[in-house]
């Protein structure tokens, strides 16, 4: 940790000796990367707005992220700008640089800043950067004109001042509020020797739907064996081959198969069919539509 701090603060110094560059000095060395991909000139113009990218960086401590990771963050956000910026638009490159590295910045506290994605859409991210300090100002007017905002109405108009739905703001309130803790933490109440990963459940084992589910499929498929038991051989391997089989066969193929005609195999179907539906109503209507 003290050796962090110490690269930290020699790191800053470092930026801060940097020569600063005038907008000929800045364009020339951007010209010479972008012609001529000199490396030279690429690390002269870096290095003059190395203090800009560290400053930034700073901005976003509060996030409670290592200020080295902030600042190699947003060093790569520097050398994207440098590697896109068009000195012939007549932009100084610190006003183009400053978005890519607030980006960068951004982009890495979202996926940092909790084990779990806190967002990933336009309005998320609005949000996660804005809802503290937009809902800060509202209540700071409300109470200066003596208005009370009850949490509902706030989230309305965080919503109305950010342009994004109020769905989203309720998200991300709740987001924010919340806190990542350990699944290996002890659980309270008369389950406290048991930690919270043992109340997951098994992804390897079936849940109680899964097991539901099976149990009705089994008692189903019985009902099934004893319905179709009271039928002749001859119905029973029509049915199977007409009514059960992922690929149903034809009554033409079927009939040249057993020597009868194609009404001969479709009316002994129909009796088949007939003999195990009212042998399954017996059961209850959980099981008429079972051959449909």
């Amino acid at each position: 940790m003290v050796n962090q701090k110490a690269e930290e603060i020699g790191f800053k110094r470092r930026a801060m000796r940097a020569e600063l560059l005038d907008a000929e000095t800045e364009q020339a060395l951007a010209r010479a990367w972008r012609d001529d991909r000199d490396e030279a000139a690429l690390h002269r113009l870096i290095n003059a707005y190395m203090r800009l990218a560290i400053s930034m960086a700073g901005k976003f401590r509060r996030y409670n992220l290592p200020m080295n990771d902030l600042i190699q963050e947003a060093g790569l956000g520097l050398m994207q700008a440098a590697d896109r910026f068009d000195p012939d638009r007549g932009v100084r490159f610190s006003t183009y640089a400053v978005w890519w590295i607030r980006a960068g910045l951004q982009d890495f506290v979202m996926r940092n800043w909790s084990l779990v994605r806190t967002g990933s859409t336009s309005s998320q991210k609005t949000l996660f950067f804005n809802l503290r300090r937009v809902q800060a100002r509202l209540e700071r007017d409300a109470a200066s004109s003596g208005e009370m905002l009850d949490r509902q109405v706030l989230r309305e108009r965080i919503a109305q001042e950010t342009g994004v739905r109020l769905s989203d703001v309720e998200m991300m309130e709740g987001r924010l509020g919340g806190a990542d803790f350990s699944l290996n933490a002890p659980q309270t109440g008369e389950d406290g020797d048991r930690s919270w990963i043992d109340a997951l459940e098994d992804p390897a084992q079936p849940g109680q739907a899964q097991v539901d589910l099976d149990r009705d499929r089994e008692t189903l498929r019985d009902w099934l064996v004893d319905a179709m038991s009271d039928l002749s051989e001859r119905e029973r391997f029509i049915l199977r081959e007409r009514r059960l089989n992922e690929d149903p066969r034809t009554l033409e193929s079927l009939g040249q198969e057993l020597g009868l005609s194609k009404e001969r195999i479709r009316q002994l179907e129909v009796a088949g069919f007939a003999k195990m539906r009212k042998a399954l109503e017996a059961h209850g209507a959980e099981v008429r539509n079972l051959l449909a």
